[in-house]
């Protein structure tokens, strides 16, 4: 058969997609708690000090979905040829969802039988399973949930190439992913451009995500000696890999340890980089990629209760898998420079390794030849870096590029601002409700006064035209959170202060909370947004987060007795009202509440709250399943 590039249909049980919050993500990633000085690396130690956001803006959360889920039916997009069938959710982040061997009927992937969001990424929701295509900052990136446009292009053997693509705008790249399957392909082919249009440079990371299966057997098979382990609970150390003389175990086996570890190998400069999980018979997925993709991890949750339960939280029951990932540096902690006016891109390949199964569980030596060995013959090092070549002559089979699927209105908008070129094999189309204020400030100067406010934007452009035309409290409140997103937190603080002058208004009494030089004084003025604005549940949820932080738990209590039933059956209130309990020393309304049941939709990995609320209640008690989620088993 050729190869076909088809819109499907996904019927699936899944929650509803999150809806964007109301409150622009203020805060930024904070800095590991390690020293660089574990770096072995000159340019490691660089890395890890460099790029952290300080603010997540534009951005706002994402953690208005629940656990009620209902049938659904998702947009696909299948890439098929006679060896493998690719299906792709372009709603969903433009996730690989599953990747099928045809031959043998099996999937490569851990293909998710839900669709479930929690809180694992920086705008909260996030999906487990198949391959997640990963920009921005240390975590799951900000388009994880949200939609990516889609095009039909051609390469030049006339093999149909599915193109995504999207704007990113916290970092202000333009991410580019293509997809094809050439006949007769054993291996799906990826091909990623990061295009930095400003002639400044901007940090970026990068991680392919990939969730594979997880049994007793499975090796992980890379071709490294040591990685950098991580546990969730102490520092990042230099650890040898894939040694079954460690008085700890043979890490390449995950499911044979009990706690959650990430582990970023250290691959020496000048191998090819790959990465693979093979079962007892010497068969599983594999991943490699021309040489700017140097990084190479691997992530288990672990056999313990808590990473049982997530696993579990995520995919339903009899759902364990691991991920294995690849990406531009040697750790996820680490953020590179990509210059102004500069593209980096590519290629990755994906299919189904076979090996001698004797070889691939024998010594480390023998799986890594092994495994080398055929990967060589199935994807050939030379192969990948021709199909790189090859790219820069994709094209359209018309004058413009068929859509398959919309993606947002936000490169549309920096198209017509200037910021971004047009491009007729990366068609943004027209701007939407939610860029249209932004429109007006271009075309008059003027941004509209509306509440709530028009939707955040960052970016020169932006602030040059609010820093002249700012003159009532919403568009003062926009200006002070471009600046912030600039790192000027003076000239944010006065501009929300003028906001206020001119109205008092919820969003630039929280946004002041965001400069409070102490707990207490981010408590009063969230406490104040919060009484201009009690109906916002989001605003709600902060409020009580700050006066917890300032231990003023009976002030929690108040703000809780005020709620509307709804409001206070959530999950995430139900947690803070036990908490605040907790703090003023109810503890039989601690154990009431725990006995009715907390499920907090959006708990956060790594995230101890229940476990501790139920030592504290129960201190004699063993922690109940639905209550585990320690990622460290401490």
């Amino acid at each position: 058969m050729s190869t076909e590039l088809r819109r499907d249909v996904l019927p699936i049980e899944g929650a509803a997609d999150p809806a964007p919050g109301r409150l622009p993500i203020l805060h930024g990633i904070a800095r590991p708690g390690f020293d660089s000085a574990v770096a072995p690396y000159p340019d490691m130690a660089r890395n890890l000090e460099y790029g952290r956001p300080t603010t997540l803006l534009p951005y706002t959360m994402q953690d208005s979905y629940t656990r009620q889920r209902s049938s659904r039916e998702l947009a696909t997009l299948v890439l098929e040829n006679e060896v493998l069938t690719a299906t792709f959710l372009p709603g969903q982040g433009g996730r690989l969802w599953s990747l099928v061997h045809k031959p043998t009927g099996r999937e490569l992937l851990h293909r998710n039988p839900i669709l479930q969001p929690a809180n694992l990424a920086l705008r909260d929701a996030w999906l487990a399973g198949g391959v997640e295509w990963n920009l921005g900052a240390t975590g799951h990136w900000p388009l994880t949930c949200e939609p990516l446009h889609a095009v039909r292009l051609s390469a030049p053997d006339g093999t149909p190439v599915l193109r995504m693509y999207e704007f990113e705008r916290l970092r202000r790249v333009l991410t580019t992913v293509d997809a094809w399957l050439p006949p007769g392909s054993p291996t799906l082919m990826i091909h990623v451009a990061l295009h930095n249009p400003a002639q400044t440079p901007t940090p970026v990371y990068w991680w392919s995500n990939m969730a594979v299966p997880q049994s007793p057997d499975v090796r992980v098979v890379t071709p490294a000696e040591r990685a950098f382990h991580f546990d969730y609970s102490a520092q990042l150390k230099l650890v040898d890999f894939g040694d079954r003389n460690r008085t700890d175990g043979d890490h390449s086996y995950p499911a044979r340890f009990p706690a959650a570890a990430d582990f970023f190998m250290d691959i020496p400069v000048g191998e090819r980089h790959w990465i693979s999980a093979l079962d007892k018979s010497g068969s599983g997925l594999v991943q490699t990629s021309t040489d700017r993709l140097i990084g190479r991890k691997l992530f288990q949750w672990g056999v313990a209760a808590g990473g049982q339960r997530w696993q579990e939280w995520l995919s339903g029951p009899d759902s364990e898998y691991i991920e294995i990932q690849a990406g531009l540096a040697r750790t996820q902690l680490e953020h590179l420079e990509l210059p102004g006016e500069t593209t980096w891109e590519w290629v990755e390949a994906y299919g189904l390794l076979e090996a001698d199964p004797a070889a691939v569980h024998g010594t480390w030596a023998e799986a890594r030849d092994a495994v080398a060995g055929a990967l060589e013959r199935l994807a050939p090092r030379a192969a990948l870096e021709a199909a790189l070549i090859e790219t820069q002559r994709f094209g359209a089979a018309a004058e413009d590029a068929e859509q398959l699927h919309r993606g947002s209105g936000w490169g549309a908008l920096e198209v017509a601002a200037g910021s971004l070129a047009a491009d007729a094999l990366r068609p943004f189309g027209s701007c939407d409700v939610e860029q249209r204020p932004w429109l007006d400030l271009l075309r008059t100067n003027r941004l509209p006064i509306s509440d709530p406010p028009a939707s955040p934007v960052t970016g020169p452009k932006w602030r040059a035209l609010l820093e002249t035309s700012a003159d009532d409290w919403h568009a003062l409140y926009h200006l002070g959170l471009l600046r912030l997103a600039d790192d000027d937190r003076a000239g944010a603080r006065e501009a929300w202060t003028r906001s206020l002058a001119e109205q008092p208004n919820a969003w630039a009494q929280r946004a002041l909370a965001h400069l409070a030089d102490s707990s207490s004084e981010a408590a009063d003025l969230t406490l104040a947004a919060h009484r201009l604005l009690p109906g916002l549940r989001e605003l709600t949820i902060e409020t009580l987060k700050a006066l917890l932080a300032a231990d003023r738990a009976a002030d929690a209590l108040d703000v809780i007795s005020t709620l509307s039933p709804a409001d206070r059956a959530h999950g995430r209130i139900r947690l803070y009202n036990a908490q605040a309990a907790l703090a003023t020393g109810d503890i039989d309304q601690v154990r009431l509440l725990l006995d009715e049941g907390i499920t907090v939709d959006n708990l956060r990995e790594g995230e101890a709250s229940l476990d501790l609320l139920w030592h504290a209640a129960h201190p004699d008690q063993p922690v109940p399943p639905e209550y585990d989620f320690r990622m460290s088993g401490s």
